[in-house]
């Protein structure tokens, strides 16, 4: 089996590699997707949420994501606890999927803040996804996101640099979707050839 970490910016297009590598048969879990899952209401995530920050981040008895991802974007402590909740949790769901998985299988997990956590010894193989900043910024803006958010997205999340320093793999995002789709196809036969213990 292997293990493989799928970072990358904000607006670089880690989503799209990640969903072409679920259809090439990789079994593809979105640590963001655990961390949303991790606050929902009823979970044990939620009742700490609450415990910690009030009610002032709920509308109509949900987690205001928006709110409560301004909260902490601006705020360093508030930001510190929030992830004292949920990377724990997230954590966890994590090492359940790697001991779930069967041999040859690829797991190839999507994490956007795979340097800033210093997660890298978790994974066999690193790929980013990088992109032009304008490229990342104009796809941010299709989304709906406001320019402010981009920025301070962007700005809490690591370097191009500091990322392509853990790859073992970068992925140059600025072609068409068939483009990352062909660089998907070549690395997902390496990989497979890893996972079964075969030399790169």
């Amino acid at each position: 089996m292997l293990v493989v970490g799928l970072t990358g910016g904000i607006g670089s297009g880690k989503s799209l590699a990640a969903q072409f590598f679920a259809e090439l048969g990789a079994l593809v879990i979105d640590a963001d997707q655990l961390a949303r899952d991790a606050i929902e209401r009823g979970s044990e995530g939620f009742d700490e949420l609450i415990a910690t920050f009030g009610d002032s981040i709920l509308n109509n008895g949900l987690v205001d994501r928006r709110t409560l991802g301004e909260l902490v974007f601006r705020d360093s402590e508030a930001k510190k606890k929030l992830e004292g909740i949920i990377h724990p949790i997230v954590r966890r769901e994590f090492e359940e999927a790697v001991q779930s998985l069967e041999k040859d299988q690829v797991l190839i997990y999507e994490i956007p803040l795979l340097f800033e956590t210093k997660a890298m010894e978790r994974f066999d193989y690193i790929v980013t996804v990088e992109a032009d900043m304008q490229l990342r910024k104009d796809r941010l803006l299709k989304k709906g996101l406001r320019n402010s958010e981009i920025d301070s997205r962007i700005a809490a999340q690591a370097s191009r640099e500091e990322r392509i320093s853990i790859a073992d793999q970068v992925f140059e995002n600025n072609g068409s979707e068939d483009e990352l789709l062909r660089s998907v196809e070549n690395l997902w036969e390496l990989l497979k050839m890893r996972s079964k213990g075969s030399p790169k």
